[in-house]
């Protein structure tokens, strides 16, 4: 009986020295790592707002080999993408939750196992010139399971070291990415004259571009035709603004009409781009892959430190309904620039 008191009252001193530690550690928890990326914060942003784009670079899988991942909710990309993995180590998923092209990145984390849990993941981005900063976060509450660990493990180092590791890898992809860009994309840069386009302008979701460009290019078509005059050029998208965070476009689809056009098309919206130097990339190949010139061309802007003059263009050289094949799709695309 006797030994048994001493060991109820060993225990009992045990639970109570547990309750004080735990009482005693930090509610809260953030750990962060940063790292300088020699690119623009566009390239950056790409492979942090994409969840498959974060497999290219996390460091989880070479700790969980076996690790399996399905994306659920919203598309890839957007807001309320979810991440769902589940390995022999641990379960969880990671969802997108706010998106700020260029300059942030929030998500949700959800731990099923070894323990629940749950945590917000922070990614922030710092222009620096022709290079970008990059700060992993990760914060939330303490839970008593979390704060017995953090009695025994230094969470700052455990979690940090894998944070280290994935922006290590993050630097490395972001900037090969960026140079094969750079080197596949040859820029031309040249003084551009003022061109006149037949076209409304309009904020344009991207599910609706495609109808807008048949729509458009068809009516301004119609409209040279009417008068008697001939195209000055290819089908060109004229773009004031593209908002990755809306998925909208204020945009024009414009026919390059002669500057005559201007006294004998009547009830027809025109735009005149200003004459102005231009820097330009022959784009070969689907639409679906553009992007990558206009990635290009923003970092050779940032690296020059040029500013817009006016618009972004795309002239469309060839015609997708004459030549099937995407691969042999041409397009101009245009930064008219100061």
């Amino acid at each position: 009986m006797r030994t048994l008191k001493i060991i109820l009252i060993l225990l009992g001193a045990l639970v109570l020295l547990g309750v004080i530690l735990v009482a005693l550690a930090e509610p809260r928890y953030r750990v962060e790592r940063s790292i300088v990326v020699h690119a623009p914060a566009a390239a950056v942003y790409a492979n942090l707002s994409n969840l498959a784009a974060m497999d290219k670079w996390g460091p989880w899988k070479e700790e969980e080999p076996d690790m399996v991942a399905t994306i659920s909710g919203a598309a890839d990309g957007q807001v309320g993408a979810i991440s769902h993995w589940t390995s022999s180590k641990s379960e969880g998923e990671q969802e997108l939750v706010e998106l700020v092209p260029d300059q942030r990145v929030r998500t949700k984390l959800r731990f099923m196992k070894p323990f629940a849990s749950e945590s917000a993941g922070t990614f922030d981005l710092e222009a620096m010139g022709d290079s970008t900063r990059v700060t992993w976060g990760m914060e939330g509450e303490n839970g008593i399971p979390g704060r017995l660990f953090s009695l025994f493990m230094d969470m700052d180092k455990a979690i940090g070291s894998m944070f280290e590791k994935g922006l290590a890898n993050l630097k490395a992809i972001t900037e090969k990415e960026h140079a094969d860009a750079a080197s596949a994309f040859p820029i031309q840069a040249i003084d551009r004259p003022a061109m006149l386009y037949i076209g409304n302008r309009k904020l344009v979701k991207w599910s609706e571009m495609k109808a807008f460009f048949t729509e458009q290019f068809s009516a301004g078509m119609a409209a040279l035709g009417k008068s008697g005059l001939a195209p000055a050029g290819a089908p060109t998208a004229i773009y004031f603004e593209w908002n990755e965070a809306d998925q909208t476009a204020d945009m024009i689809a414009g026919i390059p009409a002669p500057m005559e056009a201007k006294s004998r098309l009547k009830g027809v919206d025109l735009y005149e781009t200003p004459a102005s130097r231009a820097l330009i990339i022959d784009y070969t190949g689907g639409y679906a892959g553009i992007g990558k010139a206009h990635e290009a061309l923003d970092a050779h802007m940032k690296a020059a430190n040029l500013e817009f003059n006016a618009n972004v263009l795309e002239e469309y050289i060839t015609d997708p309904g004459s030549t099937p094949d995407s691969a042999q799709w041409h397009t101009n695309v245009v930064y008219l620039v100061k």
